[in-house]
């Protein structure tokens, strides 16, 4: 069992990166990070229906498991939706294709020229960024094919598709997989309006989590 509550500061590209910022019992548990298998048995609940979350989700379900993504809103999508730029990666096949000469070693530099001040977050942000975009293009079939170079960044490394809202069609296509997996089996499941206010601890370990829906608290583990 694990419990993933995403944070808002390391949703930009790190979410495959997962066991580093869920609750250490999540290495053992779902250690999809190196892309090991995940036994069927395991639930990792996933808090948070956002680019973050959803990303989270459906990489438990590609590693084997099975995941609960609970959301506090009606629907899905969160702050992701509004994002109207792209999604930063270095050393990706776009950037590569497009004859970019840009590193992970330049984008954790210009993270941290930009004022952050967590090192050790930074490192898993921008190592993991390259991998994070090829893997929504080659996974759910999207087209970021486009390049821009945006202020604080140098060199050309914010990718979106042809549409106007970038963030929205993003994660909407990790949604709607979710979703389908929902329907055709057992291996998903989506509860919206739902609040996560309580995680259950089996001593230092969580063991799973309470929410609040329609008034009434709701337990899984």
């Amino acid at each position: 069992q694990a419990i993933l509550a995403p944070e808002k500061r390391l949703c930009l590209s790190a979410w495959r990166a997962i066991d580093y910022w869920a609750h250490p019992s999540l290495a053992e548990a779902l250690p999809c990070a190196s892309m090991a298998m995940v036994h069927p048995a395991n639930q990792a609940i996933v808090v948070g229906g956002g680019l973050a979350g959803m990303s989270a989700a459906n990489q438990v379900v590609e590693c084997g498991g099975k995941t609960l993504l609970v959301d506090k809103s009606s629907f899905c999508g969160g702050n992701s939706t509004k994002a109207t730029s792209g999604i930063n990666g270095a050393a990706t096949k776009t950037q590569k294709d497009k004859g970019v000469d840009d590193s992970v070693e330049l984008f954790t530099s210009d993270t941290l020229k930009g004022g952050a001040k967590r090192p050790e977050v930074v490192k898993v942000l921008c190592g993991n960024s390259g991998a994070d975009v090829d893997w929504l293009v080659d996974k759910f079939d999207l087209d970021l094919s486009l390049l821009a170079r945006l202020g604080g960044h140098s060199a050309p490394r914010t990718h979106r598709g042809k549409e106007r809202f970038p963030g929205m069609t993003i994660t909407y296509a990790l949604i709607q997989m979710l979703e389908k997996i929902a329907e055709k089996t057992d291996r998903a499941r989506i509860i919206t309006k739902a609040r996560a206010h309580t995680l259950l601890m089996n001593g230092k370990t969580c063991i799973g989590l309470v929410y609040e829906k329609g008034g009434k608290d709701e337990k899984e583990y």
